[in-house]
């Protein structure tokens, strides 16, 4: 059995072979790429000719999935074994959208029947919700939701209402609130009616102090309007803390469960999906879940060299640890879909952001990427330039929807002109003999070419994926999220690290509560470093 480190240097050294292969000979060597690097899983279609590899490579990287036991640690994720292993957790999020009639258990204990009631918990609710049959205080029809959390419990549903907008509920409009700045929440409550309004505060613990603070303050803002016994009719939560959401006064009814097995990034699919549900109706929000639940399968069961999620993560792995890359851009080519790269951001980063492995031990190599991106057209204007120009190698994911929602005029083939120009502009590059072919067919003078021409050259050689859709319906949403999942995880075992705490951001909220209460009493000492005691103070005589 070849181990990982042999295979490891293998790869170094099959990198070192074909490192100044251009991309654009690849193409000629083999005009087929195409057919040998793409394939359909889950309604959507990868394209990953244009990334420098050969079939050698594929072969290398492939052989390193093995090697690291990738199969082994997914169906130990999917069967519930406790595989984070720093908090002693099961990883199930995929429990949340299991359509199967397979038990998943945890600690001896079947989970899905709990599951199951769950959701239909939350359908009732949002039906109700949806139909008016569930009101606020003085028994008019909600119009408007705001949902307060932040991290995990609030970037999922607001980014996937956001690119599900032609799905919403007309008559019902949700808002999103996590950034502790006052104004944020003040801009949102603005013009809302106490009387119509739904809030629903989502916090795994309800102890993070950004979204007491909201939860506390919207409260507030409502009970200047209302008495106390209102609240159980106006406000609903999730959370694992039942007792804190009571003693909030929120009536039982409104309060949904989630459970320690579910990290926050990964909470979309839980009750914390609540809003987006709301936003876009439940059966909608079901079909989601099906989307999710038809990548996991593919997952399982797809060999590697056609598994979907495994190959973008060993390409990923190819460009960090023997490109040296040190970030990868995604640019999805669809308006609704402009949020999606801060919520991979997420996902990967706070995943895969790690230094340490598994079994305790520094590791001697890079992890998880900078993740970044924007809308695709939006960035040809700007930072694209840095893709195509520098020294820099940053692969590049694409995304575009074969039919959009809206196709004014002939705007949906300019957006997939320039998807697909920009990938292969990426490839091929400008080659110096081709600058001054083109200058000298404009008339350019000699003098201008000569001080010109070098400065229009791109190298090209610039690796891509290009993911293509039908739609962006709520099920290719729910696919393309999980595969970006199993992606990330992937990797994680790849790298030896635990993909599933973030230990990093726990260290953040305790130092922030510090700080906050430093500021709340000016008479408690200041312990801490000199610049932090400096602003301290400089804050205190505000």
């Amino acid at each position: 059995m070849i181990t990982r480190s042999a295979q490891w240097q293998a790869l170094s050294q099959h990198y070192e072979r074909i490192k100044s292969t251009h991309m654009r000979d690849m193409f000629k060597v083999d005009p087929n790429r195409f057919e040998h690097f793409s394939l359909t899983a889950s309604g959507l279609t990868l394209d990953y000719s244009k990334n420098h590899i050969t079939s050698e490579t594929m072969d290398a990287l492939i052989a390193l999935a093995q090697a690291t036991n990738v199969c082994a640690q997914r169906d130990k994720m999917f069967s519930g074994e406790p595989i984070n292993i720093t908090e002693h957790r099961a990883v199930l999020h995929t429990a949340l959208r299991n359509l199967s009639d397979k038990p998943i258990e945890v600690d001896g204990e079947d989970i899905m029947p709990l599951i199951k009631s769950t959701l239909a918990k939350l359908k009732v609710f949002v039906d109700a919700v949806s139909t008016g049959e569930k009101c606020g205080f003085t028994g008019k029809a909600f119009t408007d939701v705001v949902s307060i959390g932040i991290g995990g419990s609030f970037l999922g549903p607001k980014i996937m209402s956001e690119a599900l907008k032609p799905y919403r509920q007309k008559h019902l409009k949700v808002h999103f609130v996590a950034n502790v700045d006052g104004c944020h929440l003040a801009d949102v409550l603005e013009n809302l009616n106490p009387e119509t309004t739904l809030f629903i505060t989502s916090s795994k613990t309800l102890s993070t102090q950004e979204t007491l603070r909201n939860a506390d303050s919207a409260r507030e803002w409502f009970l200047k309007s209302a008495q106390p016994n209102d609240i159980k009719h106006n406000f609903a939560c999730v959370s694992t803390n039942i007792e804190a959401a009571k003693t909030f006064g929120i009536d039982e009814e409104n309060i949904f469960p989630m459970w320690d097995w579910v990290g926050g990034r990964y909470s979309v699919w839980s009750a914390i999906g609540l809003p987006l549900a709301l936003a876009i109706g439940f059966d909608h929000y079901q079909a989601f879940l099906e989307g999710a639940f038809d990548m996991d399968e593919h997952f399982q069961k797809a060999p590697l060299n056609e598994n979907m999620p495994v190959i973008m993560a060993l390409l990923g792995i190819w460009y960090r640890n023997f490109h040296r890359a040190q970030s990868q851009v995604l640019l999805p080519y669809y308006h609704y879909l402009r949020g999606l790269p801060a919520y991979i951001q997420q996902l990967d980063m706070e995943s895969n952001g790690k230094s340490v492995s598994i079994l305790n031990e520094e590791l001697s190599y890079a992890t998880g990427p900078i993740i970044w991106g924007s809308e695709g057209t939006n960035g040809q204007h700007s930072f694209h330039q840095l893709i195509h120009q520098s020294k820099t190698t940053i692969p590049v994911d694409f995304m575009l929807p074969m039919h959009p929602h809206h196709d004014v005029a002939n705007h949906h083939d300019m957006l997939a002109s320039n998807c697909f120009g920009q990938s292969q502009a990426l490839m091929e590059g400008q080659s110096e003999a081709q600058v001054r072919a083109a200058m000298k067919k404009a008339n350019c003078s000699s003098e201008e070419i000569n001080n010109l021409a070098s400065h229009k050259v791109m190298k090209g050689n610039k690796p891509s994926n290009t993911l293509l859709f039908n739609t962006l319906d709520p099920k290719t949403l729910g696919s393309l999220i999980a595969l970006y999942e199993h992606k990330v995880f992937v990797q994680g075992v790849i790298w030896q690290v635990n993909s599933f705490d973030q230990w990093g951001v726990e260290l953040g909220k305790a130092l922030g509560n510090q700080v906050l209460s430093k500021l709340s009493d000016k008479t408690e000492p200041l312990t801490m470093d000199g610049s932090t005691n400096a602003l301290i103070s400089l804050y205190r005589s505000r």
